[in-house]
């Protein structure tokens, strides 16, 4: 593997540890798998911990100069990095620890490449920061983003730091979004890879700014890059004083979600 990552670009890298966290994830599914505790209800399992370290052997490897923020072992190297990986080896842990297999690896650069692996699937969406691809069984295609499915996952996780403006829950009841979408609940950031895919028709999130976080990076670089329409819950551009998420397959769905957040916001 350490061989095989020489002269790979970002998006090469990006996908390689994906792969390399992917497969742990899926090797070690369905083991009694001891939990620790992160507080607030979170915690993490021996499966985040191995996926993160070949992650992070990965990266070292192939871009040993970069910095690595990730989940379980949090900031390694300079500080200061002008590059900076985020890594979160298995987005949906509550998931894979009861046997669900609805779970994700997410790697991204900053500002930069990005991949999101399905362990059981076998695809890895990836991209380069400018365009987006779905990686499965030695092929790629485009990632070409569709609101046909009428499909909304929506995140439905605490804390809700937006409440009562906000809350998600909610949004589920409004009439406007029942006569229009469909919700679902996953519990895993690889929704905002189907976005991405077409697989979902919108992805929305409650939160703060979340383009810095090793959750979302990766789901939002490739949302952005197969050209969907990605705001914060307010409409606003995310960032540091970013409100959540809304990542809309095109400009309708995103102004139609839009219309019934703001719609929920005025009624409380």
């Amino acid at each position: 593997m350490i061989n095989s990552l020489e002269g790979l670009d970002d998006m090469g890298v990006a996908t390689a540890a994906a792969r390399a966290g992917a497969d742990v994830v899926r090797d070690m599914y369905g083991r009694r798998l001891a939990r620790i505790d992160k507080g607030a209800g979170d915690f993490a399992t021996a499966a985040d911990l191995e996926a993160e370290r070949q992650i992070l052997d990965v990266i070292r490897a192939a871009r040993p100069d970069d910095g690595v923020l990730g989940e379980e072992s949090g900031r390694r190297g300079a500080a200061d990095a002008v590059r900076q990986w985020m890594v979160d080896p298995l987005c949906g842990t509550l998931n894979y620890a009861v046997g669900n297999m609805l779970v994700a690896v997410n790697v991204a650069l900053r500002d930069g490449a990005a991949a999101v692996a399905d362990p059981f699937s076998g695809e890895v969406f990836c991209t380069d920061g400018a365009t987006a691809w779905v990686r499965k069984d030695g092929a790629d295609a485009r990632l070409v983003p569709t609101p046909a499915t009428q499909l909304v996952d929506v995140n439905l996780d605490p804390p809700f730091p937006n409440a009562p403006g906000f809350r998600a829950v909610g949004l589920l009841a409004h009439p406007a979004f029942v006569d229009r979408f469909r919700p679902r609940v996953v519990s895993t950031t690889l929704a905002l890879a189907w976005v991405a895919a077409g697989k979902r028709a919108a992805y929305v999130t409650d939160g703060g700014d979340l383009t810095a976080s090793v959750h979302f990076a990766a789901g939002i670089a490739l949302c952005r890059a197969a050209g969907c329409t990605v705001t914060g819950i307010d409409g606003a551009p995310l960032g540091p004083e970013g409100r959540g998420l809304v990542a809309a397959a095109d400009a309708e769905t995103h102004g139609q979600l839009m219309a019934v957040i703001r719609s929920q916001d005025q009624r409380t």
